[in-house]
Parts: structure tokens; sequence; C-alpha cells
């Protein structure tokens, strides 16, 4: 079948309706066999067993149902619940409901970046130093007893040395078929597992986990990559393994896949491969069973994708970022000819916030976690006034005002007495979270860290003026085209076509409106530089993260532009020492609006 999003996300939705449940598990097939059935001839009753595997993504280093940017337990509109603990105590429910040994727990990759508990251990205490700690994720997921991760693009973040470590400390592999050395083109991480299934008949069901990742990793994390390991296609990949799992005895063959279901991809053109292929690979590589599915922050309980080639209905399923769900893909197998063969496969999600958290993990991590909590919550600067992110996605805000500052004042002194120091600087800038902000009175690490949650780098690009406007054009497409005169509903103003909060880009050191009454591609009006049109001849210094530098988003000209210079520094780290150095911030002293929405010259705020 082809990939419709419409289509796939609404056939998502209604798959969805009734899954999570009150009490944490929905009853599942019987863990053992002798029932009545066809395939043993001669009226004998079949042979059947049934199992179960379960599956988180994107932990994104979530052990504690806490959020470390308030310093409070985490909730969200839905009331959702977070982290390992909670997980754990869900996969003890199931295990004891269907019986451990007719379980696995596996994961689709982005384990070790996200929160402060992450960061701590990669960058304040690093695993990799002498005689330093064991990673939290690593300590909890080896007390789950998870069976296999497959690897995130994440999961590079920090340096292969680091994963390399983690890896060490895992007690489960690291999958990544498509994860290659760059000189042998093998794979650099182990491709797949194997497990057994001890049934009741003397005869094991043998269950393949292929892990697949992300290709965008060579460009996100170029950086850490380049000329070490390339990221080939899922679906090219999934080709070659899966009849090799089959050879090998595989009865059922499960991929897990830090790649969302859509088919599309963030990156444009700069790799020949789909970002989000899990679909393309059920359609399109025969033998497998079922896809947990990764890297979209989605929920997809249940979708089944049909194979092209065999007519096989492949179940896929993608449970909620930061352990809000648990994926269980419920198997039947019936024996026949010799072999295991799937009768029926289905899947469904758990809730997390219907259960407590695990004590065995809390405790086991509650050392690590007051670590965090105090290094968080260090006073580094007081401001003046407070500074929210709620409405900057369709306003000038002076918090983001404070994050372009930061990053012109860290280029131009770096650029100083150089070539391109007599070149203006601008800056792009994106609202990261709508809950953001800094506080009047004492400022802490996690308030300057919450304005920048993810571990990018600043780096320094040319662009002409006429790329600058290309590229506000580019941004422009997040909204919601209204026309004048009629009512202006912020809920349904922005993320135009799904556009997430940061793939919107403002930029500083230039004055333009946005035009929402036009159509995309001509909304970016006046823009101006000190007072005068830009000349689209002119140069400028661009300020920009290395994930946009990247291609993430897909942003026009600026991967192509000449970099100038590039730190090693994450951008929220420039932002926490800024404010040590100055001590106290002044919202006065440098917000400005030097952007605005319009509607045929009208401003709509």
């Amino acid at each position: 079948m082809a990939l419709n999003r419409r289509a796939f996300l609404g056939g998502s939705a209604v798959a969805g309706a009734g899954a999570a449940l009150a009490g944490g598990v929905v009853a599942g097939p019987a863990a053992a066999a002798g029932g009545e059935g066809v395939g043993q001839g001669r009226g004998r009753p079949a042979r059947r067993y049934s199992f179960t595997v379960m599956g988180t993504t994107d932990l994104h280093g979530n052990v504690f149902n806490w959020d470390y940017f308030t310093d409070a337990e985490f909730d969200d509109k839905a009331h959702n619940d977070v982290g390992l603990a909670k997980i754990s105590t869900l996969v003890d429910r199931v295990r004891e409901e269907r019986g451990r040994r007719n379980t696995l727990l596996i994961d689709a990759g982005d384990t070790i970046q996200g929160t402060q508990l992450s960061y701590y251990y990669a960058k304040v205490d690093p695993i990799t130093a002498r005689s330093g700690p064991v990673h939290p994720m690593a300590s909890a997921m080896n007390r789950i007893g998870y069976d296999a991760a497959a690897l995130g693009n994440h999961e590079f973040n920090y340096g292969i040395p680091l994963l390399r470590k983690f890896e060490e400390q895992c007690d489960f592999p690291l999958l990544g078929a498509n994860a290659l050395d760059a000189k042998s083109l093998r794979p650099a991480f182990a491709p797949y597992v194997i497990k057994r299934l001890r049934t009741p008949h003397g005869r094991d069901v043998r269950v393949a986990v292929l892990g697949l990742t992300n290709p965008g990793i060579a460009i996100w994390d170029k950086a850490n990559v380049g000329g070490r390991m390339v990221f080939p296609g899922l679906e090219e990949q999934a080709a070659k393994w899966v009849p090799k799992l089959r050879s090998m005895g595989a009865d059922v063959v499960v991929v897990s896949a830090h790649s969302g279901s859509s088919g599309t991809s963030s990156y444009g053109d700069q790799v020949p491969y789909v970002e989000n292929a899990a679909g393309l690979v059920a359609e399109q590589v025969p033998g497998i069973d079922a896809i947990l599915v990764g890297h979209a922050h989605a929920e997809i309980p249940e979708y089944f994708v049909t194979n092209k080639e065999t007519g096989q209905r492949v179940v896929l399923s993608e449970p909620l970022k930061w352990g809000q769900r648990l994926t269980l893909f419920d198997f039947d197998v019936v024996w026949e000819k010799g072999r295991w063969v799937v009768e029926k496969v289905g899947a469904q999600v758990l809730n997390s916030n219907t259960v407590e958290e695990d004590a065995r993990i809390t405790s086991l991590l509650g050392d690590e976690h007051a670590k965090v909590v105090a290094y968080v919550n260090q006073v580094i600067g007081t401001s003046v006034a407070a500074m929210s992110t709620a409405d900057a996605p369709w306003k000038d805000e002076p918090v983001i005002d404070l994050i372009n500052l930061v990053q012109v004042e860290t280029v131009r002194a770096a650029l100083a007495g150089g070539a391109y120091a007599g070149l203006p600087v601008l800056s792009q800038a994106a609202c990261f979270s709508r809950t953001a902000g800094i506080p009047a009175g004492e400022v802490t690490i996690r308030d300057a860290a919450g304005l920048y949650p993810f571990e990018n780098t600043l780096e320094a690009r040319l662009l002409t003026g006429a790329q600058v406007k290309d590229y506000l054009e580019y941004s422009a497409r997040y909204y919601v085209r209204t026309t004048a005169g009629v009512p202006v509903d912020t809920s349904a103003l922005t993320n135009a076509e799904g556009i997430p909060d940061y793939n919107y880009d403002v930029v500083s050191g230039v004055s333009y409106d946005i035009d929402i009454a036009q159509p995309v591609g001509s909304r970016i009006v006046g823009l101006s530089f000190e007072g005068a049109p830009v000349d689209p001849a002119a140069r400028f210094v661009f300020a920009v993260n290395n994930y946009r530098a990247s291609g993430g988003g897909n942003f026009p000209h600026v991967p192509g532009a000449e970099q100038v210079w590039a730190d090693s520094e994450e951008i929220r780290n420039t932002i926490i020492g800024w404010v040590r150095e100055k001590g106290t911030v002044d919202p006065a002293e440098f917000a400005s609006v030097g952007w605005r929405l319009t509607r045929d010259g009208v401003p709509v705020f």
C-alpha cells in the first residue's frame, strides 16, 4: 500500500482508541499453548505458543518522573508521566501476567541525551573519565532487563568514545545494522540479536531483533562521525539482513527502527536516504513480522502496512517518547512443517501514568538524581525582570533576543581582528519550549539551560542578503495563512503542515514583517538592515547552530555556505557562562522588536 500521511495518522488515532487502561495491563494471549487447531494433520491438536515483545523508544535520558528544568514532577496538559521507573512497573506487570520467559524487552533508540541527568554524566561527571560512574540509563535498563536497543541519532551527540563506554556498560547489545565503519563498510555495532523463547513443546521460538538507525546521523553529527562511520538507508540494509536472519533459523523477525513512519525527510536531498522510513521497510522488505518505530515522537498504538511482494501485513507500533508509553507486540505462533509460523500478531500501548514508579529504580539512582538536582539549582546570576517564551512563537520576545545576543557577541569576539571582523553578524534562534523562561531575581543553571535543551553548538557561516531573505521565507512557512479581518486564534496560528516549534527560526540583526495573509514564499516584507533595505548582494556573518548548519530542518543555503568559525561548546553552556560573567540580566539593555506578524501591512498583535 502507498503511505499516505493523513490516512496514516487518522488510522493510528482510530487504532489507539481505548488502548490505555486504568490498571496498567491489557489482557493478552495465553502464555502457553495447547489449543485445538489445524496444522498438525490427522486430527491432532496444533502446537501453539504465545509471547509478547515489549518496546520503548526515545527515552532521552528520562529515568525519574521529573522535569529538571522546572525542578518539579513532570506534568503536561494530558497529565502524562515519564521515565524508566514508571516503565519498569509496567514491564513487571506484563511479565507477571504473561510469564517472564514469554516476554522480551527492546528499545528503538535515543537513550543517552535529552535531560540534565543524561547531560551531567556525559559532560559534568562523564562516564568516560578514569574510574568514571556508570551511566544512569545503563544502570536502569540493566536492572529492568532489556534484551536489546537500537541506536538512535542522539546516541552520537557526545561522540563515539562516550557511546562506546555506554555500550560497554550495558548488559544488552546496542544494534545498528546500518551503522557501518567508513573504511571497511562492515557493521560498527551488532546488527541483530537472536533470542530463544522456550515453549512447552520442546521447540524454542527463535526471535530475531534487527536494529536500524537513522541516516541523518551523517548530517546532524558530522563532526563526530565524519570519516568514521556511514549510515546507508534502512530499506537497503533490512533487505540485506532479513533474509540472512531467516536463513539462520529465525522464526520471527522484529525490527527496532529509529526512524518514523511517514516516509518523509527533514534534510531534503543532502543524503539519498529517507529519514522516516519504517513504513517503507515494512512495505518493501519481505519477511518482517513487526516493527518498533522510533524517532518521530509520535504515538502509534497499532498500524498495519501490507508488504508489496508477499501481501503479508506487518504491524508497526511507536510508544510515546520519554517513557510515557510501553508498546506490547502480542504474537501467536503455530508449529507447521517443522517450524514456528506467526499465526497472529497485534500491538497496543500501555500508559505509564497508570502506575507508580518502581522503587527499585528510584532507590538505585537516588544519589545520581540528587547530584543533578543540586547542579541545576546552582545560582549563576540575577534578572531585573521575568522573561517568558509563552508568546515567542508569534511575538518577538526578549528571552529569544537574549539567545541571539549571546550568539552574536560570541561570534563577534571569535572573529575580532580577522578577515571577517568588519561584516555584520546576524543570528538565528528558535523557541524550543513554550514553558521556558528566566525569572525575575535569582537565575539558576536550570533556568538558562531550559532555554536551550539541545546539545547544539555554534557556527558562523557567510550568507548574502538574498539568502537571508530566502531563509526567512522558508521559516515563515510555520504560520497558517490567515486572511485580513479574520480573528486570529494563536492556538491555530502556528505549526502549519506539522512544522515543529524548533523548526521556526527568527533572525536578529535585521528587521522584517511576516505577512501571514500572503502565500508561502511571499511573506517577508520590508527586510532591512540598520534602517535601509537589505542589499541582496550584501554579505553577512550568520550565527547558527550546528543542527541547522548541517541541514536539520532543510533550511536553504546554510549547509552549503562557507564556514568561517565553529565552536565545540554547547550553546546552552555559552548562555550559562554569559549570565555568570554579566551577573545581572537586564532586558532593557537588549530587548527590541525586530520582527512582527502583519496582514496586509497591519500588525496582528
